[in-house]
Parts: structure tokens; sequence; C-alpha cells
């Protein structure tokens, strides 16, 4: 997901007709697939598919990536027609139900959008405490930012940095962090600054795990949303769309066309999108 070259952007296993397996045997499945995620298609009765996600250690009320990388899947086994150039589909998460948007072009997928939850914006961390746990000074923060969870559909907590710089330095101090995610109301953090690995990036950033999940997420499909209503009605970003970059420091650089909606104060949505790509295909004997 959130690329057109094989083998870069987020990977993500998609298993589809997944009704008959219970969360022990998907999380085992997310354990044996080894990606920041699994996918789990379902019938459902509220929307068009039901989806439930699992990483390595656990499952997630909603994820970005994995969310595109869903839809994509359906497209190509003939699950979803793409009867006009753009179609909405819906999939009911354990978050509720959120809209999808696929754009395609002469059959042929373009990009997919999703419209993740109206952000709730929860604690905030004293600069010092929160930077500690990334082995960084105060004095890598954004001036006159301090770290805060945000929700769009998963609890992160988003670390405004001052460049690329302090970013690239950033690295767990696992004593440090775990003792802050213990105290905390988030599920991961999302590290970020306003600057692009190449020009067409506003900004850039580096999503943290600790195992069994993978230490770094290639791209972070919901954070980047909870991210963009952070910038936004912090006064952080002068337009409402912009491009998000991350994972070029792993070798498997991705990109998000990113729009957040509503005024600064009352922010309605946040829509997070871009293309994908299928690199594998099989059968899974559970």
């Amino acid at each position: 997901a959130f690329t057109r070259v094989a083998l870069q952007g987020n990977p993500c296993a998609v298993v589809l007709d997944a009704d008959d397996l219970t969360a022990a045997e998907m999380l085992a499945v997310a354990r044996e697939m080894n990606l920041p995620e699994t996918a789990f298609v379902r019938r459902s009765a509220a929307a068009d598919f039901g989806v439930r996600f699992f990483t390595p250690a656990e499952e997630i009320p909603m994820a970005g990536h994995p969310t595109i990388a869903t839809a994509l899947a359906l497209v190509e086994r003939g699950r979803v027609q793409l009867a006009k150039p753009r179609i909405t589909l819906r999939l009911e998460m354990q978050v509720g139900v959120l809209p999808v948007e696929i754009f395609s072009r002469e059959g042929r997928v373009e990009k997919i959008v999703m419209q993740q939850k109206k952000p709730e914006f929860k604690r905030r961390y004293p600069v010092d405490q929160a930077l500690a746990a990334f082995c960084l000074s105060p004095e890598a923060a954004l001036p006159g930012c301090q770290p805060q969870t945000v929700s769009t559909g998963t609890p992160q907590l988003m670390v405004p940095l001052r460049s690329l710089d302090d970013l690239r330095r950033a690295r767990l101090d696992l004593e440090a962090y775990m003792a802050l995610q213990r105290a905390g109301d988030f599920s991961s953090p999302h590290l970020f600054c306003l600057q692009g690995a190449t020009p067409a990036g506003r900004t850039f950033a580096r999503h943290f795990g600790v195992p069994p999940d993978i230490p770094e997420d290639p791209f972070t499909g919901s954070a980047t949303g909870g991210m963009a209503a952070y910038l936004w009605r912090y006064g952080l970003l002068d337009e409402p769309r912009f491009i998000a970059e991350q994972g070029h420091w792993l070798d498997r650089p991705g990109a998000a066309e990113v729009e957040v909606t509503g005024p600064r104060d009352a922010i309605e949505s946040v829509k997070v999108g871009g293309p994908a790509m299928v690199v594998m295909t099989g059968e899974l004997r559970v």
C-alpha cells in the first residue's frame, strides 16, 4: 500500500473468506505472516464487507494501509466491480463502518482513499518525558508543540520534531518507552517533522513498534490521519491537503494524499489515500 512500485510502501496480507477463523487463529496467522498487519475479510450485515486487523501482537480497531490493501484485494479477486471510475466501498471495522473510495481508469485501480473517523484529541505529555522515550533531548521538539495522543480510530501518540535530522536520530529507549505507554492512553508512537524526504512531501514520519511487532512501520495510514488532524488543529499547516511521506529510510518509500475537512477547531474527518499493488497471491490452509 501507498506505492506503485513492487516491494516498496507497506506490505499487508489480506485473508479473504475469514468468517470461520477464531480470533486466536487470526492472531496466529498474523504472527506467521510477520508483517506490520494482516487483514481478515468477513461477511457483514452493516456494510459491504467486514474486516478485522491484527499485528503480530494484537488486534487493533482500525488500520490505514490494511484498509487500502483490503480494497485492492477485493477488486483483484472480483469481489468488488469497478462499475464507475469512482465507487465507494463500505467496510465494517471495530470502530464502525468507514467509507473507502476506489478511483479507477480503464478498469485498473488508480488510488484508494479511506475516510477516517472524527479525530479525538486526548492526553498531552511533557516534552522532556515523551522525547526521552526516543533518546532525544527536549530541544529536538518542534518549538511550541506538545506531544499528544490523537485518534481517528486508533489512539496514537503524536510527537512533532524540529527537523529531519532530529527524526533520523530517534530510537526507542525500550524501558522508558514501555513505562510511558503503560501509564498513557496510546497504542503506538508517531514521530514526524514538517519536511519531506522528497520535494513532493510536506511531512516525513517514523512509527515505532515493540516485539513481537516489527521495530518500525514503513507507512502508517491511521497515524497519518491523526498527524494531519494535529497539524491542522494547531495551525502548523497552511493548506488542509498535502503529501505525507514515510518509509524512505527503510528502503520502502511510501506516500499518501491527505485531506483534512472542517475548521481547525471542529475537524470533521481526515482522508488518507494512495495507490497499491498486489505482489503475491496464494491459498491459506488453516
